[in-house]
């Protein structure tokens, strides 16, 4: 028979279980996501009309890939596009910056006004601020990357006040081996694990011919955000729609709670047509076979 004594003492060693292993849990399955960045020649001209057709389609969340330190989100100020956002019963828990390494008048990136960033998107209500993309400039040797390591750990413990992780969107270029070691594995072993946690997009991790759930398995809880892209079966490794391609996403996805997943965002770089039609295609074949 459970008595209250032995009641409150298994809930408090679940509790501290959940505490200390977050990665045991599954991401909100209700929610799935959209890298606006494949719809941003409308974002461009059209960004709360598009948010709304997004929406439309069945999105419930988005990831935003464009923000400066003056007109901030898609040429709107925070409580502008929150407001957007919230009309459309849209959430966006994460966001693309750049390093800034390469552009010193950029502003709101990782090395220039990261505060202010990081304050804009704690008033958005951003969990997730992602270091997108590093220019071919900011790459070199794995020397630099360990650079790189340091100055996100700052930036993570910057944005970690906020209450928000600071993540790494991996290419291919990160799995270009150097003195016979991949300067992906330079990141990881840099940047402390709390601080920094990595967006793995899962169709460049398969085009460097790396497998998803090794790495995974290697650095479980690490990957709290994935990039939901698939890859044609073709010579060129082309992008296609999810669920057209070749990526074993219904195996990849058995692994969220080791991966220590929370959020997922389809995104396809480039699109046969209108860019409203691939992703109307991607989010039906998730809703059947993955959520």
């Amino acid at each position: 028979m459970t008595t209250r004594r032995s009641f409150l003492k298994t809930s408090a060693v679940l509790s501290a279980g959940l505490l200390m292993a977050p990665s045991l849990f599954a991401y909100d399955k209700k929610y799935i996501g959209l890298q606006l960045y494949t719809v941003r020649d409308h974002m461009d001209k059209d960004p709360t009309g598009t948010l709304a057709k997004v929406a439309k389609i069945g999105f419930n969340s988005v990831e935003g890939a464009t923000y400066t330190g003056t007109e901030k989100f898609y040429g709107m100020d925070t409580a502008t596009f929150s407001k957007v956002l919230k009309e459309n019963g849209l959430i966006m828990p994460s966001s693309h910056y750049r390093l800034g390494e390469d552009g010193k008048e950029m502003k709101g990136t990782i090395l220039n006004d990261w505060q202010k960033a990081v304050d804009d998107a704690a008033a958005l209500g951003v969990k997730y601020m992602i270091c997108a993309w590093l220019s071919p400039a900011e790459r070199g040797s794995l020397d630099h990357y360990k650079k790189i390591g340091g100055d996100l750990n700052k930036a993570g413990e910057i944005s970690k006040k906020a209450g928000i992780q600071l993540c790494y969107h991996n290419h291919d270029f990160e799995f270009i081996q150097e003195d016979g070691k991949y300067p992906y594995e330079t990141l990881l072993a840099n940047t402390d694990k709390e601080l920094v946690k990595m967006e793995m997009d899962i169709y460049w991790v398969t085009k460097a011919k790396q497998d998803p759930i090794a790495l995974i398995n290697e650095h479980p809880g690490r990957f709290p955000l994935w990039h939901v892209k698939d890859m044609d079966n073709t010579p060129k490794q082309m992008f296609t729609e999810v669920g057209s391609g070749i990526i074993d996403f219904k195996n990849i996805f058995k692994h969220a709670k080791k991966a220590g997943l929370q959020y997922f965002f389809v995104e396809q770089d480039v699109c046969p047509g209108d860019p409203y039609d691939s992703i109307a295609k991607s989010i039906s074949y998730i809703k059947s076979n993955l959520v």
